[in-house]
């Protein structure tokens, strides 16, 4: 199953994206034997449109409009669901078993997600309580997909 991170905005901070290329390339590693990867990260710019609800609509028709059919959708969000990171890599598995040929996390601009993003979702995550700014949100999924490979392979990166 590839994976991908599609996400609003770019990420300007060259240290955070050497982060995130580390865990992606780490990912691709070990997922192969798993048959998880390869990871592609994608980048959109933030919608111009002048009202929140208007910059959502296009925000959320450009992070869907690579989805197809077989691929499943995990809108990050902070109201969704909080995993541990066994129950993360569960769900890795059991959608990569399912069928799914692309996993597709979907990070939203500063105002949120769009209600098309969060309808298509098959599962809205949260990558906890507190506030994330957007690079480090894509560091923190990125370690974490990397983490449940590891956990997947019994690899003992993992040590909890």
């Amino acid at each position: 199953m590839r994976i991908a991170i599609s996400a609003v905005g770019k990420l300007k901070d060259a240290e955070e994206r050497a982060i995130v290329e580390r865990y992606a390339k780490r990912l691709n590693g070990a997922g192969k034997s798993l048959g998880l990867g390869p990871i592609e990260i994608r980048e959109f710019p933030e919608s111009r449109a002048s009202g929140a609800d208007e910059r959502k609509r296009d925000e959320a028709a450009r992070l869907l409009k690579d989805i197809g059919t077989g691929d499943v959708a995990v809108a990050l969000d902070p109201l969704g669901r909080s995993l541990t990171s066994e129950a993360f890599a569960a769900y890795i598995r059991d959608t990569r078993d399912g069928g799914a040929k692309t996993c597709h996390f979907l990070i939203g601009g500063p105002d949120g997600h769009g209600d098309a993003v969060l309808t298509a979702a098959s599962m809205k995550l949260s990558l906890g309580a507190l506030t994330l700014p957007h690079g480090l949100a894509r560091v923190v999924l990125a370690e974490q997909l990397y983490r449940a490979a590891t956990i997947l392979s019994g690899h003992p990166y993992h040590r909890a």
